[in-house]
């Protein structure tokens, strides 16, 4: 999958979120010298190729109030992970959910899912509720809470000269 300078352009232009205007596509546009179409289509066509996921809304789940924020993480069974992860990350509450190797002895977990609430406790419910949706798959469980931000950026790709 490849793109062309001026998809890299665009994605440059949006990585970090587009602008909060009135006509957002139009400002990204203005900016890279292009019109307000060709950016919708060329964003289009990226995401119809795959190259962009999605465009959606990034709230601030800090200033919504969600302060707890756990990645919890669980040991399944290896040829059951990807479909429990499928699943585990269709609940309407887990923001990312990731499949990563174990680092054994250490390290028993290989499935991943983040999940935010107002306190740990809401946290904990919700880590009860995949726990029950993992049901006998699940082996071990953990939570790892957040106690600061160091770095929450979008996508940044590096400058090419030329």
């Amino acid at each position: 999958m490849t793109i062309d300078a001026t998809d890299r352009r665009i994605i440059e232009a949006t990585g970090a979120g587009l602008p909060l205007a009135p006509a957002p596509y139009a400002a990204v546009a203005e900016r890279l010298g292009l019109s307000e179409a060709e950016v919708i289509d060329r964003l289009a066509a990226m995401q119809a190729r795959g190259v962009v996921r999605r465009i959606a809304l990034a709230p601030n789940h800090y200033a919504l109030g969600l302060a707890a924020n756990g990645m919890t993480v669980w040991d399944v069974e290896d040829t059951e992970a990807s479909r429990l992860g499928r699943q585990v990350g269709a609940l309407e509450f887990v923001t990312h959910c990731y499949l990563r190797p174990r680092a054994l002895p250490d390290w028993p977990y290989n499935l991943f899912a983040m999940v935010h609430g107002h306190d740990r406790a809401e946290v904990e419910e919700k880590r009860a509720a995949i726990r029950v949706l993992l049901g006998p798959g699940c082996r071990a469980d953990d939570v790892l809470y957040s106690t600061r931000i160091l770095k929450k950026t979008g996508l940044r790709l590096a400058r090419r000269e030329g």
